[in-house]
């Protein structure tokens, strides 16, 4: 598995709840007790939010894990406390005067102020993120969790909104920056739903799985158990059958 994905380890266990698209797990997003399989960023671009939100964009349409863009593993601040799984919303790059946004018209500009098409739950409706006037640290990745505040707590303080949420510090409690290159662990590729849970639950770390994940989990276990004992059963029917004849 480390040859085909290039990444050491291959897979990550999935232990919070800020990437769920529905309160008791949905297949195709990632869920706690997940197993999702980790491409390194060296085999396969990472893909954001506005780059595959833009019509005129050649990954326009493209989505990972239930909504447009990827979903990267990164270190926060380069730290060594547990990675953060989270989706990538946009990239910007600093040049010799400003300030770039790919997959947008945002080129050459002091400060970021963009509207995404994407929707954020508040008082009972929704409106699009937005991020206003909003001066990088320096280049890398706006991210966030799917589930955060309704989707749209940035992972970067400096860049959400007021009332959109804090966003993420690291381990010394400074805010989390933009995920420069390095930072990022691989690329969430394929999952594995449920049999993460087993991990979680011998470290201690499986409160944020749900019910529903715990019976799928169940129901895998005793059709695995037992589909050998089925197949010896049919394969053995059958060569009786053929004796008697």
């Amino acid at each position: 598995m480390w040859v085909s994905t290039g990444s050491f380890p291959p897979m990550v266990v999935v232990e919070s709840t800020s990437m769920m698209h529905d309160e008791e797990g949905s297949y195709g997003a990632i869920d706690p007790g997940d197993l999702v399989m980790v491409m390194d960023r060296d085999r396969v671009p990472v893909i954001t939010y506005v780059e595959a939100t833009q019509e005129d964009n050649d990954n326009f349409g493209y989505e990972s894990h239930g909504r447009a863009g990827d979903v990267i593993i990164y270190r926060k601040n380069d730290g060594s406390d547990t990675p953060v799984i989270h989706r990538a919303l946009l990239e910007v790059v600093r040049n010799v005067t400003g300030w770039d946004v790919p997959g947008t018209s945002l080129r050459n500009v002091d400060s970021i102020s963009l509207t995404l098409d994407y929707k954020c739950s508040y008082h009972g409706g929704s409106y699009n993120l937005e991020i206003r006037d909003w001066i990088p640290e320096h280049s890398g990745y706006l991210t966030s969790g799917d589930n955060n505040f309704g989707g749209c707590m940035i992972d970067q303080p400096s860049a959400n909104s007021q009332g959109q949420g804090r966003g993420l510090t690291d381990a010394n409690g400074d805010p989390v920056q933009p995920v420069r290159e390095e930072w990022i662990v691989g690329v969430a590729s394929s999952e594995i739903p449920w049999i993460g849970s087993i991990k979680l639950l011998t470290t201690g770390t499986a409160q944020s799985v749900t019910p529903k994940s715990w019976s799928n989990l169940s129901i895998a276990i005793i059709l695995v158990l037992a589909t050998p004992i089925a197949f010896d059963y049919l394969t053995g029917n059958s060569r009786n059958s053929e004796e008697e004849e």
